[in-house]
């Protein structure tokens, strides 16, 4: 389908303003022109009989559109926004150019474009709607061509908005404004609903209401006796916070755990102390609370700290009293103490009981071997074998040197043509009778006729005998040597507990701080606060999604 448009012929010499002027009869000529669908072309006015040039001039209504879709622009619409405009558009049987032509032509109609539509609304347009069979897309506008002109029209010449169309403009601004002081304010509120009023409360609860306590400080620290006998390795971490880690480690639990706070308990009136009716609601203790509620309170009032640099024990005891909170700190000092000591006593225990049995087994047996020796010399009567055996020999050795002598003369004798035969038989007498004594005496020391242990026999019972003795105190000796090094071990092993700083009472409340307490409730609502509002916010747009 085409149109046609009229066409205008002006005057050589006229002015441009002469040429717009006529805008509301502009208005009209689109009308005419699209009425004329039958091709028929519509009768020109009457020119004057002057000579014209034709030219394209931009009516009023183009300018007006054209102002519009720019105010449209300007509003900063999202693409969604202008998506729906075109749907809408669509819908109400309009065919717009372009997306902020379909904005401008609803709210020509009086239609808001981003307003959404009931059900019973989207129904209804669904009825309306054209069947399956054809397909309704966006028809293209053909504009008329005004009569050319080389003139160029002044901004003089250009139609302000209508003024329904500005109201509308303006109620959206409006409207956009009221509902961002609505956020506003409903944001403000949420904020001072959970976030400002629990600050303030507990601004009033750290201001007002809590009692102040009292923290006593204290510090000390572990040491291990020193060993000259230490040396290598083990020399390099003796008296370092290294040596004794894990002992600093283990009274800083023990400070800190049940027993610690029932022997409090039993001592010093720990539950007692916090039952006080003066005492705020939150700190109290009830009268009748269990020991978990109490060790609960243990907890935040008793800390200990350990700096494995250092090898420092720091301890801060809070209470509700300063001169309970010394005596409370003092108390657990002596507590730590006592564990200080018990830590390596079984140690040192073990290893004495030990070395001093070895010992005192190894002095038994060396009485044992003594005795027996004591034995054998009163039962065979020789103090010394080897004294009796030297004895024997030294009269064995005269005797053969005299039956030598007997010998010589005996040969000296019977070197004689005629011997006096009674001083042969004299000599030969004397060398039968040492003959005999020297065999007697041989026999005595190997064996003995009579039943009676022989020397050798005796020298050789007492020698085993003096052996054992001898073997039992070489080990008599090593036991005591084991001994007393068991006793430097465990001298080594012992704990000493250095008290650094010494706990003194405080003249002024510790706690509460209620600058730093309130500012860290704050940061906490806040905290709390923003992430629910991420968490509301991103489901929400999972699920509009």
């Amino acid at each position: 389908m085409t149109t046609k448009a009229r066409k205008y012929r002006l005057k050589r010499g006229q002015a441009l303003a002469d040429a717009v002027a006529p805008a509301a009869d502009a208005d009209v000529a689109p009308t005419n022109a699209t009425e004329n669908v039958s091709g028929a072309e519509a009768a020109p006015p009457p020119a004057p009989e002057t000579q014209a040039r034709s030219g394209e001039l931009t009516s009023a209504a183009e300018v007006a559109s054209e102002t519009e879709i720019a105010a449209i622009r300007k509003e900063g619409l999202t693409g969604r926004q202008l998506r729906m405009a075109r749907r809408a558009a669509q819908k109400h049987g309009l065919a717009p150019t372009s997306d902020f032509d379909a904005v401008r032509l609803l709210r020509a109609k009086g239609i808001d474009p981003f307003r959404r539509a009931p059900m019973l609304e989207l129904v209804s347009n669904q009825q309306d709607s054209p069947p399956p069979g054809q397909i309704q897309l966006p028809q293209t506008m053909v504009r008329s061509a005004p009569p050319a002109t080389t003139t160029v029209p002044t901004p003089q010449s250009q139609v302000e908005i209508p003024s329904s169309q500005a109201d509308e403009i303006f109620r959206i601004q409006r409207d956009i404004a009221a509902r961002r002081r609505r956020k506003t304010m409903l944001l403000l509120a949420r904020l001072a609903v959970f976030v400002l009023l629990p600050t303030l409360m507990a601004g009033w609860y750290f201001g007002v209401i809590a009692t102040p306590t009292y923290a006593t400080k204290s510090e000390f620290v572990i040491q291990q006796a020193d060993s000259a006998a230490a040396s290598g390795l083990g020399g390099l971490f003796q008296g370092t916070g290294l040596a004794v880690q894990q002992d600093s480690t283990t009274v800083q639990s023990y400070l800190q755990s049940r027993d610690a706070m029932m022997r409090l308990d039993e001592d010093k009136g720990f539950k007692a102390h916090f039952s006080q009716d003066w005492i705020d609601p939150i700190q109290r203790l009830m009268p009748d609370a269990s020991n978990e509620d109490a060790y609960a309170l243990f907890q935040r009032n008793v800390k200990v700290g350990f700096d494995p640099t250092e090898g420092i024990l720091k301890m801060e005891v809070i209470a509700a009293d300063p001169q309970v909170s010394q005596s409370f700190a003092e108390a657990l000092i002596g507590y730590a103490e006592e564990q200080v000591d018990n830590l390596t006593q079984r140690l040192r225990e073990d290893q004495m009981a030990g070395a001093m049995e070895s010992y005192e087994g190894a002095e038994q047996k060396v009485r044992d071997a003594q005795q027996q020796v004591l034995d054998l010399q009163e039962d065979l009567g020789v103090l010394d074998p080897v004294t009796e055996t030297g004895a024997i020999m030294n009269q064995i050795s005269n005797f053969e040197l005299q039956l030598y002598e007997k010998q010589l003369q005996l040969e000296q004798l019977k070197a004689n043509s005629r011997p006096n035969l009674a001083r042969v038989r004299g000599v030969e007498g004397d060398i039968a009778r040492l003959d005999a004594l020297i065999d007697n005496l041989r026999g005595s020391m190997t064996e003995s006729g009579t039943g009676e242990a022989s020397l050798a026999r005796i020298t050789g019972q007492l020698r085993i005998a003096e052996a054992e003795l001898t073997t039992r105190q070489l080990l008599l000796q090593q036991a005591a040597q084991q001994l007393e090094m068991a006793r430097i071990e465990a001298n080594r092993q012992v704990r000493y507990m250095a008290i650094g700083v010494r706990p003194v009472a405080p003249d002024e409340p510790t706690y509460p701080r209620v600058f730093e307490n309130t500012l860290l409730a704050f940061l906490i609502f806040a905290g709390i606060y923003l992430m629910v509002s991420l968490t509301a916010s991103v489901l929400r747009e999972q699920i509009s999604s």
